[in-house]
């Protein structure tokens, strides 16, 4: 690839270890980097590595053996507690949410039912944000905490009464069971809180090598920007890439909030992702997660991604 690379006119080449989750949101950029031949073009050589959560990439920073990765919200407090950096933010889900067996018509319906929820999540904090709208807190349910698989099997054989989930898993879900109530969905609470995915270095890299973390972060932006004019082509990009059917991806895809670069860039010096991260931090405290979270100035470059 090196070779490669120099041939066509690129910069020599910088080796980096980058991590991604096999679903639409967590490997859209990494794919479409990939298929347009991003990474070369931004000075990188990935060794690209699949995680199934953004909690375990953060641990592979710990150990020194990952550089980058990708993250959704409910892992965002790790970044917050001063175990990674935010270096970009990927896109804002609006994929979750509350869902209920027939009958169930309401989140104050689901007072004293059992109700699954892979814990730490953005289908966790949805629940928790739904039961606040609705005066109730998590005590007034019985939480069932379990992985998101198991939800998808424990909602269609009526072991629990609801669950807080997300798109694709709700659309497997609803195959078995036609008849669930969606009793909450993030958009109704968007702007005021918003759920961000994003990419994370590890610290060592921005201490030790910032002229990594810019080709990283400029390799994102560019292939942000083909995903932000043309969603549908990257569905079909992603899809080869993971070599799984198109379908899933495109109902993923169709909840989901794509700012351009140039957004993103406006809302990093306004503030704006400050907010959402800040808005964060607060669930996170919240949930008992952490007590004091730093400030997003302290762990989101805002200046790193929008001045490359």
């Amino acid at each position: 690839m090196l070779g490669v690379a120099t041939r066509r006119g690129y910069a020599q080449v910088k080796p980096v270890r980058i991590g991604y989750i096999a679903d639409y949101f967590g490997t859209s950029l990494t794919a479409i980097a990939t298929d347009q031949n991003l990474w070369a073009k931004h000075g990188l050589e990935p060794d690209l590595k699949v995680f199934t959560n953004g909690p375990i990439q953060i641990q592979a920073f710990g150990a020194g053996s990952l550089d980058f990765g990708y993250v959704g919200p409910g892992a965002l407090w790790l970044p917050a507690m001063g175990k990674a950096k935010l270096v970009a933010i990927n896109a804002l889900g609006l994929s979750d949410r509350v869902i209920a067996q027939k009958g169930i018509n309401s989140v104050a319906d689901l007072k004293g039912k059992k109700v699954g929820v892979p814990e730490g999540t953005s289908g966790d904090m949805l629940l928790r944000l739904g039961l606040a709208k609705a005066g109730m807190s998590i005590s007034d349910i019985e939480v069932v905490k379990m992985d998101p698989s198991t939800v998808v099997a424990a909602f269609a054989s009526k072991q629990i009464d609801g669950a807080g989930i997300w798109y694709p898993l709700v659309g497997i879900i609803r195959k078995t069971v036609p008849d669930l109530v969606e009793v909450a969905k993030s958009d109704e609470f968007y702007p005021e809180n918003s759920f961000p995915s994003a990419f994370v270095a590890r610290n060592e890299v921005i201490t030790d090598d910032i002229d990594m973390a810019g080709k990283f972060v400029a390799t994102m932006k560019e292939a942000n920007d083909y995903r932000a004019a043309d969603v549908p082509r990257s569905v079909e990009i992603t899809a080869k890439f993971l070599g799984v059917p198109i379908e899933p991806l495109q109902v993923e895809s169709e909840n989901g909030k794509f700012l351009t670069s140039e957004e993103l860039a406006a809302a990093s010096k306004d503030g704006t992702v400050a907010g959402w991260l800040k808005g964060l931090n607060d669930q996170f405290v919240a949930f008992g997660k952490m007590q004091d979270p730093l400030d997003p100035e302290d762990y989101y470059l805002a200046d790193l991604y929008a001045g490359n």
